[in-house]
């Protein structure tokens, strides 16, 4: 009798299972839209005034404010930039990924510091070092601005801090995935005769190629955007040393608004770019980044 009562009263009220880790339907809903909304005010708000401000005295007059001399110039000088420092970076990424994951040595936590320091210090600070270091007044400086290779105030200056504040992207998206890949298929190629540099080129570089790739990607975009570091040794010299950030900075002090936001539309369309490639990235090669993916 008593276990008929308690199966007919399971049978009116069945119980609702739920797992544990799976939020109910109202907490999702809020979630997703306090995600949505965040990303409305804090993303696509800023994106929609910039390009608004921009065609706001019509298509034309912006196109002509991006073809004044200062702002050709500040394009070519910012992809200049990229087009330097984002080779050199990777270059150095793949040694430093490299040297960290494939060799035991001593010293190897403080290489790893090195790496992720341009992540803790302000650009600001970074700049201010290389001032010191090769301006004028300093020892190396002074010799090379006698010998006719100016640092500081000059394209190599925004060169290096750019490679600075950059150095970290490409290192810490191969670390990751070549410690994953391990060295059992590096120590085979050398055991069957292939020299290092052959083992590099078939064994190595085709299983961290996409993650190379996504750090590259990661690396242009920031070094297109850096304001920090460059507007300390670039000395923001209209039409010489001032790149995009810079350039925008400055029109936007004198109040020419369309100016200031037609070239940001065009930092804003480069850094969609980038995006749309890192995206394109994650979504075909989603197995081959996620050990490297932070971003």
């Amino acid at each position: 009798m008593f276990d008929s009562t308690l199966n007919a009263a399971a049978a009116e009220k069945p119980a609702k299972w739920r797992p544990v880790t799976e939020e109910s339907r109202l907490t999702r809903l809020v979630l997703i839209a306090l995600a949505l909304g965040g990303l409305a005010i804090l993303v696509l708000a800023p994106l929609v005034v910039v390009f608004a401000e921009a065609l706001a005295r019509g298509a034309g007059q912006a196109l002509a404010s991006l073809a004044r001399p200062e702002a050709t110039s500040a394009i070519r000088l910012t992809l200049i930039v990229a087009a330097i420092s984002v080779p050199v970076n990777a270059v150095f990424g793949i040694a430093a990924a490299w040297t960290i994951t494939k060799f035991d040595f001593r010293g190897k936590a403080f290489l790893i510091t090195l790496i992720d320091l341009p992540f803790s210090i302000s650009p600001v600070v970074a700049g201010l070092a290389l001032v010191l270091l090769f301006g004028t007044n300093s020892l190396i400086g002074g010799w090379l601005v006698v010998s006719g290779f100016p640092i500081i105030f000059a394209l190599p200056g925004i060169v290096l801090a750019s490679i600075f504040v950059t150095f970290p992207f490409v290192a810490r998206e191969l670390i990751p995935v070549m410690i994953e890949q391990g060295r059992a298929e590096e120590e085979a190629a050398l055991t069957l005769g292939a020299s290092g540099w052959r083992a590099f080129l078939t064994v190595t570089l085709p299983n961290i190629k996409w993650a190379l790739l996504y750090g590259v990607l990661l690396c242009n975009a920031r070094a297109m955007g850096e304001f920090g570091a460059v507007a300390v040794v670039s000395g923001k010299i209209r039409g010489q040393t001032a790149t995009m950030p810079i350039t925008i900075e400055m029109l936007y002090n004198e109040y020419l608004s369309v100016a200031a936001f037609s070239l940001a539309g065009v930092l804003a369309l480069l850094g969609l770019l980038t995006l749309t490639l890192k995206t394109v990235l994650e979504w075909r090669h989603a197995d081959q980044l996620a050990a490297g993916r932070r971003h």
